[in-house]
């Protein structure tokens, strides 16, 4: 093959790819509420199948051995799943409608007190003699910065208003997720079997790492929630912060947006125990920094494990990206994303160097086993 031909075919692979890739992102952004329910229940699948399996195991029965099938193990373990989590919701929900209320009844007396604050800071820089010039500056910055606050908490509650709207969309979750964990397995073989017959091997390996960096994304991330909120709540408690139950309960949720969630939380504690007692904001800073350096470089990455392999500046540009493409959805989806690409990306790395040892070799493509490719289903 003449050197022209081959840039020609080369330049068509790049041209197809991106009007694939440019394709493939329009379809999504137009069918944006479905791939996204379509992933939270794909999430949401993975958190219970180790559940799932266990239901699903052979168990002793009149002298024998007896197996629930797979839609009755998923039905015990939905069964189970909400008995805890009614029972949880009649344990918790009246202390948390308590502080609720209670934060609600002292809104306005913390307004008032920001309202002193303002003033107190006011004097406290008339007596430094500060230039009426940079005096006016200082003033219209901090004006301008709590206007921007305002309108940013603004924007969240009617962003969060309108995310009722997608109530009837959310209840599609475990009901899809019922049959990803039914037919997964069958959909996966059926996807397969369809690619051609040198490429089955490789789409085999690509949806076994693909599933094992999702399992171990899901499931560490949830533990990881319920760790951060778990203490976060028992934290406050001791520390004397108002509202701790709220707060971890908080604290848990915000754990699954990475880096911005753990800032919301630190500043809204803190702003909350200052407005209480000014020691408090500080003791709040000191332990959730504490907490997040045991959290990000003790617990996390056991519980996460060789799962996802990530830089963290990786993560920091996805999150970034995520927001600006999708605000808060966004984010919450950016690091599996950026691990599906990171997954997809060494792959298909790997397949090319296939394809071009078989050019010099004359062995099948394929043939040759990706290192640390074609980790075991989880």
């Amino acid at each position: 093959m003449t050197a022209p031909a081959s840039q020609t075919r080369v330049a068509l692979q790049v041209l197809a790819i991106v009007g694939g890739v440019a394709a493939g992102l329009w379809v999504l952004h137009r069918l944006a509420s479905v791939v996204l329910v379509l992933i939270l229940a794909g999430l949401f699948a993975y958190v219970v199948a180790p559940l799932v399996q266990l239901a699903g195991r052979p168990f002793p029965f009149a002298g024998g051995s007896r197996r629930l099938s797979r839609a009755a193990a998923i039905a015990l373990v939905y069964v189970l799943i909400a008995s805890v989590a009614g029972g949880g919701a009649a344990l918790l929900l009246p202390s948390a409608s308590d502080q609720i209320n209670d934060m609600v009844a002292r809104a306005p007396a913390y307004g008032a007190s920001i309202v002193r604050w303002e003033h107190a800071w006011s004097r406290s820089y008339e007596r430094l003699r500060i230039p009426s010039e940079l005096r006016r500056s200082i003033d219209q910055s901090t004006h301008a910065a709590g206007q921007s606050a305002v309108e940013s908490v603004r924007g969240s509650l009617l962003a969060l208003v309108g995310a009722l709207s997608y109530l009837p969309w959310l209840m599609l979750i475990p009901i899809l997720a019922f049959f990803l964990l039914k037919d997964a397995a069958t959909l996966r073989r059926t996807f397969i079997r369809a690619l051609p017959h040198d490429g089955q091997l490789r789409g085999h390996r690509l949806f076994e790492e693909l599933n094992a960096t999702l399992a171990a994304y899901t499931r560490a991330q949830l533990l990881a929630c319920v760790l951060v909120g778990s203490l976060c709540g028992v934290g406050f408690a001791i520390l004397g912060i108002p509202y701790p139950l709220v707060l971890g309960v908080l604290a848990g949720v915000l754990e699954f947006i990475p880096l911005v969630g753990p800032l919301v939380l630190a500043a809204l504690a803190a702003t909350i125990g200052a407005l209480h007692a000014p020691m408090l904001a500080l003791w709040a800073v000191v332990f959730l920094g504490i907490l997040r350096v045991v959290e990000d470089y003790v617990i996390y990455p056991r519980l996460i494990r060789q799962g996802i392999q990530l830089h963290p500046l990786a993560v920091i540009l996805a999150v970034l990206a995520g927001a600006e493409l999708a605000g808060v959805a966004g984010m919450f989806l950016a690091v599996p994303t950026a691990a599906i690409a990171s997954v997809v990306y060494r792959h298909w790395v790997g397949w090319r160097i296939d394809d071009d040892l078989g050019e010099e070799t004359g062995a099948a493509p394929g043939a040759r086993r990706i290192a640390g490719v074609g980790a075991d289903s989880t």
